[in-house]
């Protein structure tokens, strides 16, 4: 059954934002780009309401209507009415630029994805809230004490944080305050922008339970925007899915994750990599999404919707109800509704790709890449530049061993600060430990860089054969140079036999096996004419070309929208089969970790704080973790079920901030934040040892591995009974 859109909402319901018919467009010398197309939706009050969809969808641009803060030369129009706890409605589009300014951030306030880039570095986040009153004519002395009850209410020193610079706060210590701004006003309704989209994996757990917390409390109504499904799962009370600038589906959280009625709501699920769905269910959504510039017909989805018929190229569908408050735009919702769900949930029978080669120096050949004992410290000098403080060091790698072998896979898994991207540049050979040594194929990497002793193997060779793909391929490639220009460089240093003609036909071969075609087309093309997805390839292409024996992929598909993930690990997967390469792989997402492990027969080693204090399978990892921060870990990966609830009194963390690296804690560094924590963590330090005699292979530094350790005699650090 179709419905208008005035239908999409039972009027019963108490609506706070009411949107009818918005759409923006920008005028480009191409024509006209339409990047919010003729939406429609309320918004309820009290409610929170989760907007998802790949990059580019418009949910940005939805906020922004929201607020009716459209950057020029943007053009908004529609119908947008927000409707107060108390007095009349207010018609967005109709206020002056007093009234908009005092009603977007007194009525409706925003949190921008942005925290590092939303301070004044120069001034004091006291003075941020205190211009934001003046700003309002507000009671400054008043204002300042909510702003301490809310800072209080994240879980910040309020007035540690008050008398801070922006450069002195962590990333997560940023994005609460900048909640706690928002709200500082008292709004009714509060905008979140991709607040969470660079955070680590517990940050963004704790902050998703504190909104909860937050939202309850203040009474707000939320509208949360994320391309990070499973981060909403739990959290939003419906769900609206947003598809080439249209709501394409909208309904109850548990409704659309469970029994989702659009084919894309399916895909995108199916594309979403987490921690329960069986491998071979998740798969990439095929081609692209389409040019605001030219839209195609009918259903926007159909030229990539494995259901799209004549109709479905010809016909715009209007909503369909699914059921009294979920509906579809999409001609065939019956029949995609009773396909299998898309959130698959795994068993105990999942194989790997390849079978794992064996723990370090165990049932394996010579190690291809060996660390033993690194160690990189750095002086770090606080109080600015005229500072006469004496530098503090900073262990960023302090004691880790680690073995690398042919055609391996290693996945560094860990918080912000905690060495991942430091020991992955000293694996390859771009970072010299200031302690211990690493060495390829027998030959110490840094005394064959200082010709010392007898060389076996030149440092050439070895950089040759180590390489990197950083996690922002936008600044990695050469703004001013063309796609042909950026891969001949390599070809032309480590390959001087290749012609001209040899080495543009095996570039144009790469690019068209890596899905970039016409290749012919792109070879010309400069960085900024490329997609995100197409610049990651470009730079996986540029290190392929060497021939590599390892490389380092540094959060090398982080950047990239969700539907791009899948397919891009499975990208460098058959690129590792086919070219016999080794990959150590650095992540802060659990479920990318689990992806690329599982796949390749892998395994996950996690750090905290410059150690290693967890490695073994992806089955003991991910289904047997002995280390209480890969429980932690664990736990803060959300996955699809839309009844895993957050709840900050289950968090297994004790404090949200990571310590400062610059002095971290005696004994085991993670004691601070374990639940599990005892005196005994306080002063001894635990060794990586066999975590126990199951099958696979795991090591684990916690004595909890221990059967007869002090440990389990020691009294807990936190109140309460211990776990035994």
């Amino acid at each position: 059954m179709t419905m208008t859109t005035t239908d999409l909402t039972d009027r019963s319901e108490d609506v706070i934002m009411e949107v009818s018919n918005a759409r923006v467009s920008f005028g480009m010398e191409r024509g006209r780009a339409r990047v919010l197309n003729d939406v429609s939706m309320d918004v309820r009050r009290g409610e929170i309401l989760g907007v998802m969809g790949e990059s580019g969808s418009g949910k940005s641009m939805f906020a922004d209507a929201l607020l009716d803060a459209v950057v020029d030369p943007g053009v908004l129009q529609g119908e947008l009415t927000y409707y107060p706890g108390d007095g009349e409605p207010i018609d967005l589009l109709s206020l002056s630029e007093e009234e908009r300014r005092r009603y977007r951030w007194e009525d409706v306030a925003m949190v921008f994805q942005g925290a590092m880039s939303s301070f004044n570095p120069v001034r004091k986040i006291r003075t941020h809230f205190v211009d934001t009153l003046n700003a309002h004519d507000y009671d400054v002395d008043r204002g300042l004490e909510r702003a301490k009850d809310l800072l209080g209410d994240l879980y910040l020193d309020a007035d540690r944080v008050l008398d801070s610079y922006p450069h002195e706060l962590s990333g997560g210590m940023k994005q609460r305050i900048l909640i706690a701004l928002s709200l500082v006003l008292d709004p009714e309704m509060l905008v979140m922008d991709e607040p969470t989209a660079a955070l680590d994996l517990l940050m963004q757990r704790s902050i998703i339970a504190l909104i909860e917390e937050i939202q309850s409390k203040h009474d707000l109504t939320i509208v949360f925007i994320t391309h990070d499904i499973p981060l909403v799962a739990g959290l939003a009370d419906r769900l609206a899915v947003l598809y080439a600038f249209e709501f394409i589906e909208l309904g109850p959280a548990d409704d659309v994750l469970a029994e989702p009625a659009h084919p894309y709501t399916r895909a995108l699920l199916r594309t979403t990599p987490n921690l329960e769905t069986p491998l071979e269910e998740m798969r990439p959504i095929e081609g692209s999404s389409p040019d605001p510039v030219n839209i195609p017909s009918g259903c926007s989805y159909h030229p990539r919707c494995p259901m799209a018929d004549d109709q479905c190229r010809e016909v715009d569908p209007e909503p369909y109800r699914v059921d009294d408050d979920h509906i579809a735009h999409c001609h065939h919702w019956d029949e995609a509704i009773e396909e299998e769900s898309p959130v698959a949930v795994g068993g105990d029978d999942r194989t790997p790709t390849r079978a794992y080669v064996g723990p370090d120096g165990e049932d394996a050949e010579d190690p291809l890449v060996s660390l033993d004992d690194v160690e990189v410290h750095f002086e770090q000098k606080s109080g600015g530049l005229l500072s006469r403080a004496e530098p503090e060091t900073v262990a960023a790698v302090d004691g880790v061993d680690i073995d690398i072998h042919e055609n391996d896979t290693v996945v560094l898994v860990g918080e912000s600060g905690c060495g991942k991207t430091t020991l992955g540049k000293v694996a390859v050979g771009a970072q010299r430990p200031t302690g211990g040594s690493v060495s390829y194929r027998g030959q110490d990497v840094w005394d064959a860089k200082d010709m010392l002793g007898g060389v076996s193997i030149p440092f050439e060779e070895i950089r040759r054969a180590l390489q990197i793909i950083h996690q922002d391929p936008g600044s990695s490639l050469n703004s001013h140079r063309r796609v042909r220009a950026i891969l001949e460089t390599p070809l032309r240093r480590w390959f001087p036999e290749l012609d001209g003609n040899d080495r543009i036909q095996r570039i144009l071969g790469m690019l068209e096996y890596v899905g970039i075609s016409p290749p012919e087309d792109y070879i010309e093309r400069y960085p900024h004419q490329l997609s995100g997805g197409e610049k990651q390839r470009i730079t996986l292409i540029r290190s392929m070309l060497m021939d590599p024996e390892l490389i380092l992929a540094d959060e090398a598909v982080s950047a990239l929208d969700v539907s791009l993930r899948v397919e891009m690990m499975d990208l460098m997967i058959e690129l590792q089969e086919q070219f016999d390469t080794s990959f150590l792989f650095i992540s802060h997402n659990l479920s990318n970790a689990r992806y690329l492990a599982e796949k390749t027969g892998g395994r996950i080693a996690v750090m905290y704080l410059g150690e290693i204090v967890e490695i073994g399978t992806v089955d003991r990892i991910i289904n047997d973790p002995q280390h209480p921060y890969t429980q932690a870990l664990k736990w803060a990966t959300p996955d699809l079920d839309p009844d895993d609830e957050i709840e900050t009194a289950d968090s297994p963390i004790r404090t949200i901030d990571i310590p400062d690296p610059s002095n971290p804690p005696s004994g085991c560094r993670y004691h601070t934040r374990c639940a599990k924590a005892r005196e005994v963590c306080r002063v001894e330090t635990p060794e990586l040892i066999e975590a126990d005699e199951g099958p696979g292979h795991q090591r684990a530094a916690c004595f909890r591995a221990y059967d007869d350790h002090a440990y389990w005699n020691s009294e807990p650090i936190v109140e309460g009974p211990s776990e035994e």
